[in-house]
């Protein structure tokens, strides 16, 4: 169970930490951190995790990611499951404490967002179900790339964590005006059962894009992938 229990902890801390620097910290009167500062949560959050579980669960943190190690044949099939009931409890648990701290200041709406992902008018930049769904799968896919890079056995080892939160902060500062940044259905979730109606209603297409983002990644990598002499 401590695997589980550590993507549990992890997903939890990725949420709580990257979406609630975008509801309480991005907008703050005169000292809020803006995308950059959101940008840089969300890779933190993965940077301190995989230096803190990763030698025990793999820190994941994200179904797709999950699914994407499976395709390229890092992870076991019979712990898939598991995995990714683990990340979701932990992101929706993640939802919970931000909406109770959230509610505690004057004037909080939780219809105004909470940093769910979305498309159309729900979009931060407005833009479209296809481009969301683009940049979802494309951003996803260059992640597992990174990931099955990073902890390759010919890759430098012990440093897999840095390019790896780099990488989803580098996502972030493309993505977020785009969809809010998904690319982990986990994260989507977290927030989205607290937002309800709107960000329910799309919910389906940051679980579809990140999956399909990261069959692709695995599928890249393997063509890529060196071989041991």
């Amino acid at each position: 169970m401590k695997p589980y229990f550590a993507e549990f902890l992890g997903t939890f801390w990725l949420v709580l930490g990257g979406c609630g620097s975008a509801v309480l910290a991005a907008a703050f009167p005169e000292l809020g951190i803006g995308l950059l500062g959101v940008s840089l949560a969300f890779g933190l959050t993965v940077l301190t995790m995989a230096f803190a579980i990763g030698h025990i669960s793999g820190c994941h943190l994200n179904p797709a990611v999950s699914i994407g190690l499976w395709l390229g044949g890092r992870f076991s099939a019979n712990q898939l499951l598991p995995y990714i009931v683990a990340q979701v409890l932990g992101g929706i648990t993640a939802g919970a404490v931000l909406y109770a701290i959230a509610s505690g200041a004057p004037g909080f709406d939780v219809s105004a967002g909470f940093a769910a992902n979305g498309y159309g008018e729900h979009s931060p930049g407005g833009y479209t179900l296809g481009a969301a769904l683009i940049t979802e799968i494309v951003m996803t896919m260059f992640f597992l790339i990174v990931i099955l890079g990073a902890t390759d056995k010919l890759a430098p080892q012990g440093f897999a964590g840095l390019p790896i939160g780099l990488a989803l902060t580098l996502i972030h500062l493309i993505s977020i005006p785009v969809t809010n940044t998904s690319v982990n259905p986990a994260r989507s979730t977290g927030v989205a059962v607290f937002v309800g109606d709107w960000a329910v209603a799309q919910l389906w297409a940051f679980w579809l894009a990140p999956i399909a983002g990261a069959a692709l990644g695995a599928l890249a990598y393997k063509a890529i992938q060196p071989r041991m002499a």
